[in-house]
């Protein structure tokens, strides 16, 4: 087959090569120079510049009605490119998921509907136009979350102890979000927001894949802390638990309502006194070390077995629905600096006693001198921290990151000038076992 992929993400979070065979099918990789440039030397590819200036769909547009070529699959991993993937298939005749099932999984209030039709409980919300259209009586009144419909990585997500105040906020421009509180085009930019009812509970994500529509694996995992706690500077950590049948059915139902048929799937829930409430689902890999964990407990790497599967050639898995955990229970870390302001980074403490933990299956560790991130971020070689463990159980996995996360100390960024000097600087610890 001839196959375009859309490169957003760098290549050894997804590693082609293993999910397609590039001795047989003719793959070109269209992205941006720098990361075309992560493509690994050897591999039998054709590799495409855009310029990066508008979308990956009217760049590969403009490019193939330059050079007109024939394509089978078009195919982006990227959660910012399913959208332009799908606007592609469509202008090309190319088979795989249309613009229609796209934007169910990416819209957040169009997925919620689905959900609610399918009679699973969503937190009540509403487009943030009609919240702010409505009658202070009507609706809910207790917490309430701000959030972009089709956002990731809990950018511009903002909770409001009460709905009132919520309301008084995003109407006197004082949001915290800076494009909700510039005057210029309020419409266009609150036409792009929700809000929903805060609801309390632990928040559960369900990752796995999907073919035909039938659950190919599974994994459930809990946060410790939340993605906004770690919008805001604190760290975040996941960890397996055990897969019931209740739960298998639930996610069976929520992939229904959506109609994710084809792929990976990252599924979030918050766990309201016992009962699963939908929240969230992209048909997508999840972030951080979701990849990473998966494979450890399962023996099946997400992004090869995904590429597989939309190229139509999947075949057995050594796995049944349910997580088989090997024996160990697995969980990743991660700590933030995003929040830091910029500058260097000046070092961690607290974590020794965790650095040489026998849990630890992957340490990577910022060197000093570092630049910080200045956007969220969880790729672990720009955090300050981040690793994965394995314990003997779920409890004892989440133990040790509550641990960790109570004990680390993060000193003040350096400013530049104190930075400057490369050699300087320490090397990053990495450790793998």
């Amino acid at each position: 087959m001839n196959i375009l992929i859309l490169h957003r993400i760098p290549y050894h979070k997804i590693d082609y090569h293993c999910g397609i065979d590039h001795a047989v099918h003719d793959v070109t990789y269209f992205g941006k120079p720098e990361l075309l440039d992560t493509l690994p030397a050897g591999l039998r590819h054709q590799r495409v510049e855009r310029p990066g200036i508008a979308s990956s769909f009217e760049e590969a547009k403009t490019w193939l009605q330059q050079a007109p070529l024939r394509f089978d699959r078009v195919i982006s991993l990227s959660e910012y490119e399913l959208l332009d993937a799908a606007r592609l298939r469509e202008w090309l005749g190319v088979p795989g998921a249309s613009v229609e099932q796209v934007t169910l999984v990416r819209d957040k209030i169009r997925m919620k509907q689905a959900a609610a039709c399918a009679g699973l409980r969503v937190p009540r919300f509403l487009p943030l136009v009609d919240f702010l259209a409505q009658q202070p009586s009507e609706g809910w009144q207790g917490a309430t979350v701000l959030k972009p419909r089709s956002g990731a990585s809990s950018e511009d997500v903002v909770v409001f102890a009460t709905a009132g105040m919520a309301c008084e906020a995003i109407a006197g421009l004082r949001s915290g979000v800076p494009r909700l509180d510039s005057p210029a085009d309020k419409a266009l930019a609150r036409a792009a927001f929700e809000v929903e009812e805060f609801i309390a509970g632990p928040i559960l994500h369900y990752d796995g894949l999907v073919a035909g529509g039938e659950i190919l694996a599974l994994t459930a995992s809990r946060y410790v802390n939340t993605c906004l706690d770690y919008a805001n500077g604190k760290p975040l950590a996941s960890f397996h638990f055990p897969v019931t049948d209740a739960a298998l059915a639930w996610v069976r139902r929520a992939l229904d309502s959506v109609g994710i048929r084809e792929g990976s799937f990252h599924l979030e829930a918050i766990n309201s006194d016992g009962e699963l409430v939908f929240l969230e689902v992209g048909n997508r890999v999840g972030g951080a070390d979701v990849v990473a964990t998966f494979e450890l407990a399962t023996g099946i790497h997400l992004p090869s077995q995904e590429l597989r599967i939309l190229l139509g050639e999947n075949g057995p898995l050594p796995h049944d629905p349910g997580h088989a955990g090997r024996g160990m229970w697995h969980g990743w870390f991660v700590v933030p600096g995003h929040h830091l302001g910029g500058g260097y980074h000046a070092g961690i403490g607290g974590i020794a006693v965790f650095r040489n933990s026998t849990a630890v299956l992957h340490w990577n560790e910022l060197a000093i001198g570092t630049a910080l991130p200045t956007g969220i971020t969880y790729q672990a070689h720009e955090v300050p921290l981040a690793g994965v463990i394995a314990t003997a159980s779920a409890d004892e996995t989440r133990g040790w990151f509550e641990s960790l996360f109570e004990s680390i100390t993060l000193a003040a960024p350096a400013p530049a000038e104190q930075s400057s000097d490369p050699s300087s600087r320490a090397q990053p610890q990495q450790v793998a076992r």
